[in-house]
């Protein structure tokens, strides 16, 4: 057992820490516990890393990408911006509180967080420090709202989870409403005090006229939302087929409508949607492995076993779960992280009577917070190469966030009802 913990936990610590991207990292894992601890035949490897990619619902991953990043350079990012920030004016602190709804709406088309962070923080970071909000205070707030892309639906960290965990995608995205928008309500009123005791002036009042303008310009590009989500839950596609139609939509959006993306075009947004998705089903290749080889190995029971001779009652055992959860997502992207932690913790809180619907909400929300953890999280890297900002200022900044999404995540942790009322409603 000594040696199966080596491998399986403190090896793959150690080649994060010299660096080593994940995939490297469960590669030479799995290698060396198929060679020295599982003792099985390496042809394993390969068939349970292409046996990973075996799997229908894995197949909106590289739609959904393709569609956000044809709404990231097709101009229908731009218009959702404006919209949303032409409905909230008035107050002070409005351009914040846009800040934050613009990172929901677009983190639902875009589903994924560094993808909301470019598309929001290019539109709004000027606006944020022209107004007085501060600069370590504008990135702060664009790097920690756009990681409600993991949460909000349809994420494509849902998807995986739901993958791995063998349950409904459409009735996690159901889950997810809720929680996703708590958190946004969190920000806004956490930004709105801000704004006031900074005395960030006024913005411009909303206008009807500017309103309807707006509307009219964003029409076609909410139209994307309508389309995903009507379709899913009107029982005419599946999620996986509904990410083939988002590609569609928007496509004939930007190419037809703004005609932002000409057939020239069209080489560089797939050229950039496939690194992405390389980068992804890499890992979902050598998770794959790594996850059976340590699931066959019984360290998920002996694990089990241990706590429960603990007696630890259920929210002591929700309680460290989350610390490693939020631990692991500080260093691990999201799509690696469940990919590698859902076989070993699940069958741990299924145990201790959690639902297995409600915890991946508390996975995914975890694992949204650690996206602007320091020292490591994804989205601070991303900001710091945006806006050209220092890691020390926005260490300093995201904090305030850290803290408020972490008591976010308590509530939604021990009120099992937010994540899990709005299924009772589902067909």
């Amino acid at each position: 057992m000594t040696a199966e913990i080596f491998v399986y936990f403190l090896l793959p610590a150690i080649l994060l820490v010299l660096g080593l991207p994940i995939f490297a990292v469960l590669v030479l894992t799995s290698l060396t516990a198929a060679l020295f601890v599982a003792h099985a035949p390496l042809t394993t490897i390969q068939t349970y890393m292409f046996g990973s990619l075996d799997n229908f619902p894995l197949l909106a991953v590289p739609f959904f990408v393709l569609a956000g990043e044809i709404m990231g350079q097709g101009g229908i990012a731009r218009r959702v911006v404006a919209w949303v920030v032409s409905i909230i004016g008035g107050i002070r602190g409005s351009l914040a509180v846009t800040t934050v709804a613009s990172s929901e709406l677009f983190g639902a088309m875009a589903h994924t967080s560094v993808g909301t962070v470019v598309a929001v923080g290019r539109l709004l970071h000027p606006s944020l420090t022209e107004q007085g909000y501060g600069e370590r205070f504008s990135v702060s707030l664009i790097t920690s709202s756009g990681a409600v892309a993991v949460i909000i639906p349809p994420s494509i960290s849902m998807i995986l989870y739901a993958m791995t965990a063998q349950q409904s995608a459409i009735r996690l995205f159901t889950a997810g409403i809720l929680p996703s928008i708590l958190i946004g309500l969190i920000d806004a009123a956490y930004v709105l005090v801000y704004a006031r005791i900074k005395a960030v002036p006024l913005s411009a009042p909303a206008r009807w006229a500017n309103i309807w303008a707006s509307t009219k310009e964003a029409s076609w590009a909410i139209g994307t939302v309508v389309v995903i989500f009507g379709g899913i839950y009107g029982g005419i596609f599946t999620p996986t087929e509904a990410a083939g139609v988002a590609v569609v939509y928007s496509l004939f959006v930007a190419m037809a409508i703004y005609r932002e993306i000409g057939w020239r075009d069209l080489w560089r947004v797939i050229t950039a949607s496939v690194f992405l998705i390389a980068q992804i089903l890499i890992i979902v290749t050598t998770a794959g492995i790594y996850s059976f080889l340590m699931t066959t190995s019984g360290m998920p029971q002996h694990i089990i076993a241990a706590i429960d001779a603990l007696h630890l009652p259920e929210w002591e055992v929700l309680l460290m779960v989350n610390l490693g959860l939020l631990l692991a997502g500080s260093f691990l992207e999201p799509p690696a992280a469940i990919l590698i932690l859902t076989p070993l913790l699940l069958p741990i809180v299924e145990a201790a009577g959690v639902n297995a619907i409600h915890f991946g909400i508390i996975m995914a929300v975890n694992l949204s917070i650690g996206l602007y953890t320091p020292p490591f999280g994804l989205n601070l890297f991303a900001a710091r190469a945006i806006f050209d900002t220092p890691l020390g200022t926005i260490y300093r900044g995201v904090l305030p966030f850290v803290a408020l999404n972490f008591a976010a995540m308590m509530i939604i942790t021990y009120v099992p009802a937010i994540s899990m009322v709005l299924i009772g409603h589902l067909r």
